[in-house]
């Protein structure tokens, strides 16, 4: 059966720091879900499976072939989908075999079976396209559609996909969930998706305590997990106590002989007992001193162990925290309009056209429809970054939009320069400690923002937005729960709901529109809703 086997399999990044230690693992011919906070080495792990990365210590043994789905498609000029499947010169030599010029040797390399292969493949994605469809014309979402038909088309023993829902229409997501159904081979699977976790057969969590596998979907691993949380917490607490008590019991006791000792000390220094029973007192003393302090280092022994043992089944995980300031935006106060407003790129092919809009007061909308319909480009209309083609635009509050790609963060700065130069107001302890709050501190917050993958990027993106004191009147999330993990998505959702501004909230997450309680949808593509 194919297998892939990791034995005490270590990296680090090129600073030195260690993402992952001494992991042993098996993986077989079963859909499992990859999970873990960012940064602790999920991508790293695929990358290292598939042979990207190297490992800095232990091994991999790949029994079976893989292919890898990996978080974001960036298309070469003129790249086609043959180029993503790579099969370029395998079509080429097609058409040259049907055109008659190919001689016997490349008629016998010819493989005829690969066109119905290729649109098979593309079928099982919901794409339609061919070959020689260019990548450039795709939509973000298209795009990862064409290259999971890729990895499909490889027919692997193992698909090693990495967060692949991320920039998914619904349709696309329907789409993928029904191909991984389908799936009889291995599947390796890292999301924070909640609903594509559901369709696991296991869960892998990855955190700084090494890898563990949980048998069944999400829900039950989420439930099983906060079972053996709260037995491992009960279990620490229990020990601590122990402890507590020894060291207490213990102190009790040395009193209690000090004062004995000095009792039996005073007792002899009147000379009235002989000195033998002193002698013989003295050792007894002494016997049953040394007795209780070898018995009371054993059970302190015993409970710092199983102390120990009770936190190495914790992992220790600073929470990120969320708290907007008021905005004052009050029911009814006109935020943006748009008149008959048409947009895009390419004034040839826009992507909206004749759009009108009003948002007023602190509405929760969010802006929903396929792939390709213009969402993100209604979003930079809003916020003046993309003028429109023909029509108005009036927007009458300040606004502030996190797009998919975290532009507002120049990649060359730390993110705390970053923050500084965005709230020039902030004082230096002022930035440190809103950086904070996102689980940046100390050196963290000095990192580059072009050096961070792709949770901590959004993650830091999301903290030079919020992490403010104050919050801006409209603010508009592209996608906001790609790339983060499970933690920090219910930490942005509890903020978002204290939040008292207008909101506009680009997503196909359903889960997390409801946990922020959208109260009206602009569905592109059917009108406004």
């Amino acid at each position: 059966m194919p297998a892939i086997i990791l034995s005490r399999l270590s990296w680090s990044a090129p600073d030195g720091t260690a993402v992952l230690s001494d992991l042993d693992f098996r993986f077989t011919s079963e859909r499992i879900g990859l999970v873990g906070r960012n940064g602790v080495g999920k991508s790293t792990l695929l990358a290292l499976i598939a042979g990207r990365l190297k490992a800095g210590g232990g091994s991999i043994q790949t029994g079976g072939t893989v292919a890898e789905l990996r978080q974001t498609v960036q298309p070469s000029a003129d790249d086609t989908i043959a180029d993503l499947f790579g099969v370029r010169n395998a079509i080429a030599l097609l058409a040259k075999a049907e055109s008659g010029l190919a001689d016997m040797d490349e008629l016998a390399a010819c493989d005829w079976t690969l066109p119905t292969r290729i649109e098979e493949a593309l079928a099982e994605v919901g794409l339609t396209a061919t070959p020689e469809t260019r990548l450039d014309q795709l939509s973000g979402g298209q795009r990862t559609r064409a290259a999971l038909a890729g990895t499909v088309l490889a027919q692997p023993d193992f698909l090693l996909l990495d967060e692949p829902t991320n920039n998914l229409d619904a349709e696309g997501r329907m789409a993928l969930m029904a191909l991984l159904r389908r799936w009889r081979a291995g599947a390796i699977v890292v999301s924070h998706d909640r609903a594509l976790l559901e369709e696991m057969d296991a869960i892998a969590e990855l955190t700084s305590l090494g890898i563990s596998r949980h048998g069944g979907n999400y829900s039950s691993w989420q439930a099983r997990k906060a079972i053996e949380l709260a037995a491992a917490e009960q279990d620490l607490a229990h020990a601590e106590r122990q402890m507590g008590e020894i060291a207490k019991r213990t102190q009790i006791a040395a009193e209690r002989k000090q004062r004995r000792d000095a009792a039996g000390a005073r007792k002899g220094a009147k000379g009235d007992m002989p000195r033998i029973l002193i002698g013989m007192r003295k050792i007894r003393a002494e016997g049953s001193g040394g007795e209780a302090a070898r018995l009371a280092d054993r059970l302190r022994r015993d409970a710092v162990q199983a102390a120990e043992a009770a936190r190495e089944r914790i992992e220790l995980v600073e929470s990120l925290t969320v708290a907007l300031p008021p905005t004052g935006v009050q029911p009814g106060r006109r935020i943006v309009t748009l008149d008959q407003v048409t947009a895009g790129h390419a004034p040839d092919n826009p992507v909206l056209r004749d759009l009108s809009l009003t948002i007023a007061g602190p509405e929760r909308v969010a802006i929903t429809g396929p792939n390709g319909v213009g969402k993100s480009t209604l979003l930079h209309v809003i916020a003046g970054t993309l003028p429109p083609l023909a029509g108005r635009v009036d927007r009458v509050a300040a606004c502030a939009l996190l797009d998919q790609r975290v532009e507002l963060l120049d990649p060359r700065a730390s993110i705390a320069d970053n923050f500084a130069r965005l709230h020039p107001q902030a004082s230096h302890n002022e930035v440190r400690a809103a950086l904070a709050r996102f689980r940046f501190r100390a050196d963290l917050a000095l990192q580059r923002a072009g050096h961070l993958s792709g949770g901590q990027l959004l993650r830091a993106g999301l903290a030079c937005v919020l992490g403010g004191a104050t919050a801006p009147p409209l603010l508009m999330l592209d996608e906001p729960t790609n790339h983060l993990d499970l933690d920090s998505v219910a930490a942005i959702e509890q903020g978002l709901l204290g939040y008292d501004g207008a909101l506009i909230v680009v997503s196909h997450d359903q889960a997390f529109l409801r946990a922020i309680g959208i109260g009206r949808e602009v569905r592109l593509g059917q009108g406004v809703n």
